[in-house]
């Protein structure tokens, strides 16, 4: 997970929260082990709270679509260099090299 991607942050928190209320539901969790779930459930519930991060319904999957929506408005390919005729046959060579590549049975 990148530093930046505060999607994947609220996603580990959802699998770590998932994983604790397995615990608690184990019935052959010892008494100690119960309580430190307990613990650290609220205190997931809480952050997931305060982050703001929908907790698992269709409302989750408009959530996900729109953080995905804002990453893909933001283009990371790089502009075109020159813009002349060399840019198309620079494009026209990679995609000939990457065609031999798949079909070569090197």
């Amino acid at each position: 997970m990148k530093a930046g991607d505060t999607a994947g942050l609220g996603d580990a928190l959802h699998r770590k929260l998932r994983r604790v209320v397995a615990l608690l539901e184990d019935p052959a969790a010892t008494e100690h082990e119960r309580a430190n779930a307990r613990a650290l459930k609220t205190r997931l519930e809480k952050l997931l709270r305060k982050r703001g991060t929908p907790h698992g319904d269709w409302t989750d999957v408009a959530f996900r679509l729109g953080r995905g929506l804002k990453k893909v408005a933001t283009s990371t390919a790089p502009s075109e260099p020159k813009g002349d005729w060399t840019d198309g046959a620079f494009r026209a060579g990679r995609a000939l090299r990457r065609s031999i590549k798949k079909i070569s049975p090197d």
